[in-house]
């Protein structure tokens, strides 16, 4: 069916009668003038929507607040962090009942009672509605702080500088990337550059006169530059401090070069050239660099030992373990550990500990406190630490954290997250079940309830991603306890496109087996139902970003299998934004959903894109939010579903029929970017939470 534009409301709500120049496709929509992001009719009409969508859900106030104070009351307000000892000072953050952000504390580490506040984001954060920290970086010697921070929701990052403890911040620079690294000169700072698609497409050396407390900028040099739009920069330091780390990579390709990180003016050069499909990482200790690669098997890893010299290649490189086919991160070779993804949907951590020699002296896989769970390694600064940080939650057990012994194998409990309330952990139970797909396919399907409601089909919320090889592990949420409290299930569809069973499980969800994505989120649907854990009648669906791409395809197929469905910044108009490589993440995604240049991409691309797809049929009611600051997933990119759409090619009638009000509060923000504080996602998941709450009908 051809897209339409929305029917007038009155004369501020009209898209359907703004020409602008712009990228188009033939069948470029008439509403494209909402891209004038600065236009006062764009404000006027995204606020009259907003007003709509808040008229709609008045009379769920209460249900609203109750679940708010509900959440809050069930979590500790006042956080406080783990102290890490560094070189010089021990550092940890402390996050008031009241506040929405940290204060960083430190003290020197031979004497505690010198204890003093450094950095106080909740005071940086006052004055701005929106407040994100994209990265902090001590100098070598600890006495200056360095960090960009976001006070828009776009992503892109201001470098501010302090001498510390309390001299005032100076700002250094505007519209730079995230990421920090200090050189191991104490002069120099390294930071990323975007291209006009908000790609980091350089790396840049940052020379500074550190003349305490008003530092100033030298000069700037650029370090490299990534030229093909597939491949983004970043930047980093192995653990053993000698070598700054410039990695290139693109979604299944990387190549990295390095800088002595005391000569940071050097010229930087390449470990080793990419090759398509090959993907690795490096880290360093005295004599040696450490490999993690794939370059043997692209659904496996090997760790490879290589001395640091120009001349050595790949050919070098002397394997000294390998995974099984599932792949590993970054490993920690301070510690001797990485992680690994095994096939039963979690992240477990392999230790290896290798000899002078490379050999493996021990190699085990640290037992799981329950399944399934996920664990996650702490920071560990120094690169001969004999003691790890780990970091393990469930859909039952909140996060803890403890310390494990490498030599001894013994665990010592740091901190519990303490829960409030009559719902317990202890009140929870988690299954897994298995659903089966289109192809036979059997699909994993993650299910948390209340333990006393087993055997009563539940109204449940149905959640599912299944794109970049994602793993949704297990992962606890005090917000989630509103609705198991009142009788809800949560469930994870693990459908193929994420990584829970390995690349090939990854492989077999993207470009052209993308469907099957779909075909796995409804069957893990019907599974929930026919093993009796849901009610039919009242499951609502939830997907966020390219999940959201993953639910809307899954209505149009079949809207009658869900009685509501919540999407957050959702990636819907896949077709359009895959046709214009002037948006952030069009060219370097590419590799994971096609290049729509290639007619056959494009015919494929129209066939599963929501919003070329929708059903004659009507869908269910659907609750959608976005960010006027996003820049993955613009607004005017998302559907919205009042009769003043922004974007959602369908006439008034249908819409009525089809969908519920749309709410975009401009401090939305992309899942995986930046983030509002405490007291917004306490509220956020609350708005949504209880809308489909009441739609499940309960």
């Amino acid at each position: 069916m051809k897209a339409q534009p929305p029917r007038d409301r009155n004369a501020n709500t009209d898209a359907s009668a703004r020409p602008v120049q712009r990228f188009r496709r033939p069948d470029d929509p008439h509403w494209h003038w909402l891209e004038q992001r600065d236009a006062p009719e764009v404000t006027a009409f995204l606020e009259a929507a907003n007003d709509e969508a808040r008229r709609w859900f008045a009379p769920l106030e209460d249900l609203t607040e109750r679940l708010y104070h509900g959440h809050l009351a069930r979590r500790e307000l006042a956080v406080h962090g783990l102290p890490t000892a560094l070189d010089h000072f021990t550092v940890w953050s402390e996050t008031a009942a009241d506040a929405d952000h940290p204060v960083w504390w430190r003290h020197a580490n031979d004497a505690p009672e010198t204890a003093e506040p450094f950095f106080d984001t909740q005071a940086r954060a006052r004055d701005s509605a929106f407040f994100e920290i994209g990265d902090m970086a001590l100098s070598p010697d600890e006495t200056w702080l360095a960090w960009t921070e976001d006070t828009q929701g776009d992503e892109i990052f201001a470098l501010w500088l302090k001498y510390l403890p309390d001299a005032p911040p100076v700002k250094l620079l505007d519209d730079i990337g995230p990421e920090l690294c200090w050189a191991e000169d104490g002069t120099t700072l390294l930071f990323t550059r975007f291209d006009a698609t908000q790609r980091p497409e350089s790396i840049w050396r940052l020379s500074l006169r550190l003349t305490a407390p008003s530092p100033s900028i030298d000069h700037e040099a650029l370090i490299l530059h990534e030229k093909d739009p597939e491949f983004w920069l970043g930047l980093g330091k192995t653990r053993s401090r000698e070598w700054l780390v410039l990695e290139s990579a693109s979604k299944d390709t990387s190549e990295t070069h390095l800088v002595p990180a005391r000569a940071p003016d050097s010229a930087p050069w390449r470990f080793q050239p990419r090759e398509a499909g090959v993907e690795y990482a490096i880290d360093h200790r005295p004599g040696h660099f450490y490999v993690l690669h794939n370059r043997h098997a692209p659904t496996s890893d090997s760790i490879a030992a290589t001395r640091p010299t120009r001349t050595r290649t790949a050919r070098h490189w002397s394997n000294t373990a390998t995974t099984p086919p599932w792949r590993a991160s970054t490993p920690s070779l301070g510690a001797g550990a990485h992680r690994a993804r095994p096939s039963r949907s979690q992240v477990r951590l392999r230790v290896i500990e290798l000899d002078a020699a490379h050999a493996r002296q021990r190699d085990h896989w640290l037992a799981l406190n329950e399944t399934p769970c996920s664990q996650a390694l702490g920071a560990t600064p120094h690169f001969d630490a004999r003691r790890l940080r780990l970091r393990e939650e469930s859909f039952t057990q909140p996060p803890s954290w403890t310390e494990v012994d490498l030599d001894s194998g013994q665990r010592r409990l740091l901190k519990h997250q303490a829960i409030h309330g009559d719902l317990q952990p202890e009140n929870l139970t988690c299954q897994r079940l298995w659903a089966h797909s289109h192809d036979g396919e059997r699909v994993p399907v993650s299910v948390v309830m209340r333990a006393d409601l087993t055997g009563h089909p539940l109204p449940t919320l149905l959640h599912g991603y299944g794109a970049y090889g994602e793993v949704l592990d297990a992962w606890f949420s005090v917000a989630r306890l509103e609705l198991l409290a009142r009788g809800v299930a949560f469930a994870v569809a693990h459908v193929r496109g994420g990584g829970e069973r390995g690349e090939p499980w990854y492989l077999a969800g993207k470009l052209e087996h993308k469907a099957n994505s779909f075909q796995d989120f409804l069957a893990a649907r019907d599974a929930l139902v026919e093993q009796g854990i849901s009610d039919g009648e009242r499951i609502v669906a939830h997907g966020a970003s390219a999940g959201g791409l993953l639910v809307g395809a899954s209505l149009n197929l079949s809207p009658e299998r869900f009685r509501a469905a919540v999407l957050d910044v959702p990636f819907v108009d896949v077709l359009r934004t895959m046709q214009n490589p002037d948006l952030p993440l069009t060219t370097a995604e590419y590799s994971e959903w096609g290049d729509p240049r290639d007619p056959a991409v494009r015919q494929r691309l129209q066939a599963y894109s929501p919003l070329d797809n929708l059903p004659e049929r009507p869908w269910p009611p659907v609750f959608l939010q976005g960010s006027w600051h996003d820049t993955r997933v613009a607004y005017w990119s998302r559907p919205s579903s009042t009769p003043a759409s922004a974007s959602w090619p369908v006439p008034t009638t249908r819409l009525r029929r089809c969908c519920a009000p749309t709410w975009m509060p401009a401090t939305a923000v992309h899942p995986g970017a930046s983030r509002p504080g405490m007291t917004t996602r306490g509220k956020m998941p609350s708005f949504s939470g209880r809308w489909g709450k009441h739609e499940g009908g309960r």
